[in-house]
């Protein structure tokens, strides 16, 4: 029977599993990102947690479109099943080093999925993931950003520069040019 399934997919059975571990990794993002959230919630920082609340859900998005291209190519996709994630951090800097942590290895994984893609000639699913290439600059480049704050605003101004998180964001244009 799992013959039949595959003659459904021109998608290489590896590839169909590495877009399923990476499923797993966005879901696993979205997570974290809302325990992110209720932190901050918890501790009085709105807008991070605003921030966290919005980036949960863009992970949360990003895994469905995943989901969906493998179910529109004759893949299968799995729900993925999510670990148990950190819910307390030493302070508000944790949180935003912790993101940007995420955002690393989500970047990694994005990369070699694509590479796998190269080598296994799966230019279809190259094709896709070249969108997820361009979000994770946007995704490192604003967590780089918010932590930068951190060494701009002196730390008795947490109400400050937790109102500022929300303004940051990336045009693709950092030079100005």
């Amino acid at each position: 029977m799992k013959d039949l399934i595959r003659l459904r997919t021109s998608m290489k059975e590896a590839i169909e599993q590495l877009l399923n571990q990476q499923i797993q990794m966005e879901f696993t993002s979205s997570s974290k990102y809302l325990a992110m959230a209720g932190w901050c919630d918890r501790n009085g920082f709105d807008y991070s947690a605003g921030f966290f609340y919005k980036q949960s859900e863009e992970e949360r998005e990003h895994g469905m479109k995943l989901f969906h291209y493998l179910c529109d190519q004759g893949g299968t996709a799995f729900s993925p099943a999510i670990p148990a994630v950190d819910q307390e951090f030493d302070s508000l800097r944790s949180v935003f080093e912790a993101a940007l942590d995420q955002e690393i290895a989500v970047t990694g994984s994005i990369n070699r999925l694509m590479g796998a893609c190269h080598r296994e000639n799966d230019y279809a699913t190259a094709e896709l993931l070249k969108w997820y290439v361009k979000e994770q600059m946007e995704e490192e480049y604003i967590a780089r950003r918010c932590l930068d704050l951190f060494n701009q605003i002196p730390a008795d101004q947490l109400y400050y520069l937790d109102k500022k998180v929300s303004s940051v964001t990336y045009d693709g244009n950092v030079y100005g040019e």
